[in-house]
């Protein structure tokens, strides 16, 4: 590839990670050795940061080993912080291991890597975010970015361009498209181009991306002849499943496709960590959950506390989702749209739909529900029906039949139970659509496992903390 502005990224934040370690053991140093009068080993502070500086490699090996350096981690806040501080443990034991084993005298007291643990976790926790903070103030500006080629008419087509041009820090820049004029929107028509070949010749692209599979070894050949590169959306979902084996009948190879791994020896990790949580989360919240539900029967005693709606579950087992009630009891269990038409706003249901089944200032929700549900909390009654087995701490977000019914991979969604939170809920993006969100649903269900439900709990604890919860 002929430029790569992620590159740069990469060295500048591994650069600020060794500055980091070393502000952080100097601090560590000077804290032990100059501000006490207790006794420690006699080592000069030019011997220990050189001490320092050979072993600074081995921070920086440890990172790349858990993906420090990988967008799949840096890109995602809760994930990066528990790794960084796996990390950093990791390596100061080493460290410590190796002063111990050689008998060599690495630090002057044994408070010093402890100390330096504890500034290295902050310090480099402080640069990811300033260094990441310097990128998203550049990428905002055009600067920085990857120049794209949009190749193809599909439906992905519309989604990257939309993804491309609302989100300024996705790290890519339309520079063409090569596709259908109805497409493409019409404030963007300016970027069309007849076909991949004048698109490169006119454009200093970056990166290609296709999205169907029309030209699909010519357009990758001319991808790879500019030095350019090259990536594919596959409209088949199942090529997305990381659980696909390969199999010989008699000569031939043949993929075999599991719809999702939680089968078998993954179930019964998935129904154990749900009893060990979601017992946990039931202790720690029973008295949030008796105080909230005081306030709701106090602002409004004729109405009922909890809300009853029927939902698809796994195998299509319908089952009953009970939450604090949020919204005014004349709008409970009928459809948005017949909400809406109710109240003379029969406009606002196309609003809903279009914005993601989410509504800013929604006219069903009280006083008290709108905090519930900017908090979350209105979910807590859900912990019970997880310990009884009913849906799962995390999983694809249960839905009404009438919804789903009209979902082509809807048995794909219903191959596993529902769940409390899930991927799409805690994706970052509240105006996906409903399509978008299914997808997700279908990618947690063919790439399930345990550090997925990990992070995903993290991420759930970080947006009910932070009050970004369901508006």
């Amino acid at each position: 590839m002929k430029r790569n502005p992620n590159f740069v990224f990469h060295v500048c934040l591994a650069l600020g990670d060794i500055l980091a370690l070393l502000a952080s053991f100097t601090f560590a140093y000077i804290l032990r050795v100059t501000l006490t009068d207790r006794p420690f080993v006699p080592i000069s502070s030019m011997s220990f940061i050189m001490s320092i500086v050979v072993m600074i490699p081995i921070w920086l090996a440890v990172f790349f080993f858990f993906d420090l350096y990988d967008g799949k981690v840096y890109k995602h806040r809760v994930k990066e912080l528990g790794r960084l501080l796996l990390a950093s443990i990791v390596s100061m034991t080493i460290m410590i291991s190796f002063a111990y084993f050689t008998d060599y005298d690495m630090f002057p007291a044994k408070l010093v890597p402890i100390y330096a643990l504890l500034f290295s976790f902050v310090l480099l926790l402080m640069n990811r975010w300033i260094i990441k903070g310097v990128r998203g103030a550049l990428l905002r500006r055009g600067k920085g970015a990857l120049r794209a080629i949009i190749v193809g008419d599909s439906p992905a087509t519309r989604s990257l361009i939309r993804e491309f041009v609302e989100n300024r820090k996705s790290n890519y820049k339309i520079v063409a498209i090569v596709a259908n004029a109805g497409t493409i929107p019409e404030k963007l028509r300016k970027f069309k181009y007849g076909s991949v070949a004048s698109a490169i010749a006119e454009t200093k692209a970056d990166i290609i991306v296709q999205t169907d599979d029309v030209n699909l070894q010519k357009n990758y050949q001319m991808s790879v002849d500019n030095h350019l590169r090259y990536m594919f959306v596959p409209d088949q979902e199942f090529i997305l499943s990381g659980n696909n084996e390969i199999e010989f009948l008699g000569t031939l190879p043949t993929i075999q496709i599991k719809t999702t791994p939680l089968m078998g020896y993954g179930r019964l990790v998935k129904r154990v960590s749900d009893i060990v949580f979601g017992g946990i989360l039931a202790i720690v919240s029973s008295p949030v959950l008796l105080v909230l539900m005081m306030i709701s029967k106090l602002s409004s005693p004729k109405d009922k506390v909890f809300f009853k709606q029927k939902r698809l579950s796994i195998y299509g087992k319908k089952i009953y989702v009970y939450k604090l009630r949020s919204m005014k009891s004349e709008y409970c269990n009928i459809s948005p749209e017949e909400a809406f038409a109710k109240m003379g706003k029969p406009e606002l249901g196309k609003k809903y739909r279009a914005n993601g089944d989410q509504l800013k200032n929604d006219p069903r929700v009280t006083k008290f529900g709108k905090f519930l549900r900017a908090t979350s909390l209105d979910e807590l009654p859900q912990v019970y029906s997880v310990l009884k087995g009913t849906i799962s701490l995390v999983g694809p977000r249960a839905l009404v039949p009438g919804e789903l019914n009209k979902y082509p991979n809807k048995n794909l969604i219903l191959s596993v139970k529902s769940g409390l939170t899930g991927l799409a809920q805690v994706s970052g993006r509240r105006d996906i659509s409903f399509e978008e969100r299914r997808n997700l649903d279908v990618y947690y269900v063919q790439n399930w496992s345990f550090l997925l439900d990990l992070q995903i709990m993290l991420q759930t604890a970080w947006m009910v903390v932070t009050c970004r919860g369901a508006k």
